[in-house]
């Protein structure tokens, strides 16, 4: 039986995703894709996997897994989540091997909204549109286009043959930690709708997180920001992190599933290189803007790149569990003792 992942539970916002649906918003169709594109690439390349292979994307919900058919290699990473292997308690981010009949576990930890589960090759649901990335509103990618559920059965691309007491590992990422600086935006393409004086008030202002938060777009709560030239503009494209300022004066941020084109004056963008960051926050959960330039974006991105790029040199040896049968495989014993005299009795061949 070929290795696959059998869903045991899966809780509401539980996807599969890839690097998203690219060459299609002519037509209408939404990209999709990660929401914390940052922790997606992580997970992949920790296991040497194209950073666009198709992974599970886990919501606060929860999931839990059991592998079937053969071992597979997996990694995960992503929010502060709690994760296991048939009951034992694993590191929060971590490459490792799920022998058949196997489960995996993770729930909501103290933060963080998505974390991102990859095996060793893809989840090979079927490709639509050059993508397996799941778009609910429309009913496309992944497994019948909807959220998983019980009883799902995810192929693996590919199983490998390596030792897990060789090779698994804890991911160290940095870039994944926790931060609280204030999340970057480029300006533009309609911030003349707005004064110097409402610009003031977004960039100083301090923006809870509503519970109108999904993955089509985040709605913030926060002091009016006032558009000197209305709330409507001729539909345009809009771009993952858009921020748009509608008539209730109260910033929308585009995420993954955001709609092709949007008709509400758009302030500026958040920086790609903050997107996950953004992606992480809880409903409740505060922030605040920074203006920054074009090139100082492109840096930001550019700097988050080389260091996710370097995340197989940052792997750590996992310590291996003990259980009976390794501590009965290895040799524990040093030498033989006289009890009497304390002196090593040397073995005679």
């Amino acid at each position: 039986m070929p290795a696959c992942l059998r869903v045991l539970y899966a809780g509401a916002g539980v996807t599969i995703q890839d690097a998203g649906r690219y060459g299609y918003l002519r037509y209408g169709v939404t990209p999709a894709g990660p929401m914390d594109w940052a922790a997606f690439s992580t997970a992949n390349l920790a296991l040497g996997n194209d950073d666009r292979a198709a992974v599970i994307e886990i919501s606060v919900g929860g999931l839990k897994v059991v592998c079937e058919g053969a071992p597979v290699w997996i990694a995960y990473a992503g929010g502060d989540f709690v994760w296991h292997r048939d009951g034992a308690l694993l590191p929060k981010a971590a490459r490792l091997c799920l022998d058949a009949g196997v489960s995996l576990t993770v729930k909501a930890g103290d933060s963080g909204a998505f974390a991102y589960l990859a095996v060793e090759g893809s989840i090979a649901t079927p490709v639509t549109m050059g993508s397996r990335a799941t778009h609910t509103r429309s009913g496309i990618g992944g497994v019948d286009g909807r959220m998983l559920k019980e009883g799902d059965v995810l192929p693996v691309a590919s199983s490998s043959t390596k030792q897990a007491e060789n090779y698994e590992a804890v991911i160290d990422a940095p870039w994944l930690e926790r931060q609280l600086g204030s999340l970057r935006v480029v300006l533009g393409p309609q911030d003349d709708y707005f004064s110097p004086e409402a610009l003031g008030v977004f960039f100083t202002s301090e923006f809870a997180l509503t519970a109108m938060a999904d993955r089509m777009a985040y709605r913030f709560d926060s002091p009016e920001i006032f558009s000197a030239r209305g709330y409507d503009v001729v539909s345009d494209g809009v771009a993952l992190g858009a921020i748009q300022i509608p008539g209730d004066k109260k910033p929308l941020v585009l995420m993954a599933d955001r709609q092709p084109t949007g008709g509400y004056p758009k302030l500026g963008a958040v920086a790609r290189a903050d997107i996950g960051r953004l992606a992480q926050m809880r409903p409740g959960e505060t922030c605040r803007f920074k203006m920054v330039s074009a090139n100082e974006a492109r840096a930001a991105l550019l700097q988050l790149e080389e260091e996710i790029a370097g995340t197989v040199s940052r792997l750590r040896p996992l310590r291996q569990r003990l259980t009976s049968k390794s501590l009965f495989e290895a040799n524990l014993i040093d030498g033989v003792f006289d009890p009497f005299t304390s002196e090593r009795i040397e073995h005679k061949s």
